[in-house]
């Protein structure tokens, strides 16, 4: 005797093309680690597949010394070059957005020893936004650079730092 399975239909109303409840992907993960039909350019190297080893989105920035930043200009200098190089090699990111930037970073520069703190924490915030915003992952060592400089607060770092992003605008022309 050959036991039958009944399969269980869901129930439609007239004129409703739909498939099957069972049948329907909604692109989504499920609770149980399912993957929908959206999933699968994961797999297949397509948007969040895994990086591999030569790709350098998968870095994440170099992080940039602030001692060293202030005692050697030739340090400054390099580390400049290389977020202009990684900025053209990862990100989309353009002039206008840097200028400004950089005319936020000097306006926090001049303004009073007493208010400058927190304009540098302003700039961090605008930073912030336009990294997310845009997808600049290349500056998000400047974004904690500047989180160094602002605890650190000291005018030789304020400046250090104006100079850096003047440096990074220059080669970026």
């Amino acid at each position: 005797m050959a036991e039958v399975e009944e399969k269980k239909t869901e129930e439609r109303r007239p004129g409703d093309n739909r498939p099957p409840r069972e049948n329907r992907g909604g692109g989504r993960p499920n609770d149980r680690g399912e993957r929908g039909p959206g999933d699968r350019g994961r797999e297949r190297g397509g948007p969040g597949a895994g990086r591999g080893p030569g790709d350098r989105r998968g870095e994440g920035p170099p992080e940039i010394d602030l001692e060293k930043l202030i005692s050697d200009s030739l340090y400054l200098d390099n580390q400049a070059h290389v977020i202009v190089s990684r900025m053209r090699d990862m990100d989309s990111g353009t002039k206008s957005q840097l200028r400004r930037l950089y005319n936020a970073v000097r306006r926090a520069t001049r303004a009073p020893e007493t208010e400058r703190q927190h304009e540098f924490v302003m700039v961090r915030a605008r930073l912030a936004y336009t990294i997310a915003r845009h997808s600049l992952r290349s500056m998000d060592a400047l974004e904690r650079l500047l989180l160094q400089v602002t605890r650190k607060n000291d005018t030789r770092g304020y400046e250090r730092f104006r100079d850096l992003f003047e440096a990074i605008v220059a080669y970026n022309e």
